[in-house]
């Protein structure tokens, strides 16, 4: 299924170009510029990989939280940090905090992967554990009674936007005549990011947003015209995007810059996660295999198509039972 826009509310929000120019310079003393690669398969397009999953900590999000914490003021930042996490932006924050020479706190869906709790306690991050629930009202909130610390949005701010939206300069630079970039959306920030640099450099590329169908309220947002809770969400081993629903900031961006949500349904990711596997030899975690079923399902529309994989953070035993399902 892909969504389209109903009529929508009126309020657009962008990201300052400067913003995302500064953020550029900065993003390569924690992360790395990572490498386009065509998926070696016979698809519906010309279809490339964003292999972000090969970032230091598996995941886009080093790009965004280390750019939100560079720019924290210097008073706030020496209070330590804290975030909320399904695992990657707690792996970011941490390495961003350790290279601060801050502490780190991390509020944790209680569902989160092992290898992902893992990597955040060797970055240095400490870990409470929240349900699903708490945890996503402490992002709509930016608070929460355990958490101290000046708070890093993991996909909200500005600052952690700009981060990600250098992946899409990096897309343009590698692929000029992309027509199409494909990229998960849980709370927005990769997709909006990348949007927001296909704006000014090149706006004829039209970039969509990737869901599951356990959980996606961009599509259900954009079908009724505004910011939606999604009514029937369901908690996956997709756990890297696919939220409750839309936050209004990021509606603001969403609802004008992207073009629309492709949802995929597990069977269709975890087969995007096999073929990833087997024909580029990546292992890529559930949201970044999202991106891609997308991208294989057709609905793009166009004729080379990137798909963002956005994280490989994945319990080993967890992949092997999901691409070896017949």
């Amino acid at each position: 299924m892909a969504t389209h826009f109903a009529s929508v509310e009126k309020n657009e929000r962008n990201i300052p170009p400067g913003m995302i120019d500064d953020a550029r310079k900065h993003v390569y003393e924690a992360g790395i510029r990572t490498p386009l690669v065509r998926l070696n398969y016979d698809g519906p397009a010309e279809i490339y990989l964003k292999l972000e999953c090969l970032q230091p900590i598996g995941s886009f999000k080093i790009r965004g939280a280390y750019n939100a914490v560079r720019l924290l003021p210097e008073a706030e930042r020496r209070r330590g940090v804290w975030t909320v996490s399904a695992g990657n932006a707690a792996q970011g924050v941490a390495l961003a905090a350790r290279k601060a020479g801050v502490p780190c706190k991390v509020l944790v869906i209680d569902a989160a992967p092992a290898a992902k709790l893992d990597a955040v306690g060797r970055l240095g991050g400490e870990i409470v554990k929240a349900s699903y629930d708490d945890c996503w009202k402490a992002l709509a909130d930016r608070a929460h009674p355990a958490m101290n610390g000046a708070f890093v949005h993991p996909f909200e701010d500005d600052e952690f936007i700009a981060g990600n939206a250098s992946a899409g300069l990096e897309i343009l630079e590698d692929l000029p005549d992309v027509e199409v970039i494909v990229a998960s959306f849980g709370g927005g920030g990769l997709s909006c990011g990348i949007a927001s640099a296909m704006k000014e450099r090149a706006p004829n590329v039209k970039v969509f947003a990737a869901e599951p169908e356990t959980a996606a309220p961009l599509a259900w947002s954009l079908a009724a015209g505004s910011p939606q809770k999604f009514p029937s969400w369901k908690a996956s081993w997709v756990d890297g995007c696919g939220g409750k629903s839309v936050f209004p900031r990021m509606w603001n961006l969403a609802h004008h810059l992207l073009s629309g949500s492709i949802v995929s349904t597990l069977d269709e990711v975890r087969l995007a996660m096999k073929i990833v596997a087997e024909r580029n030899h990546v292992i890529s975690e559930g949201a970044g295999a999202c991106a891609v079923a997308a991208g294989l399902s057709g609905k793009c529309g166009a004729r080379k198509v990137v798909c963002v994989v956005s994280g490989g953070n994945i319990d080993l035993s967890v992949f092997a039972h999901l691409i070896n399902q017949p």
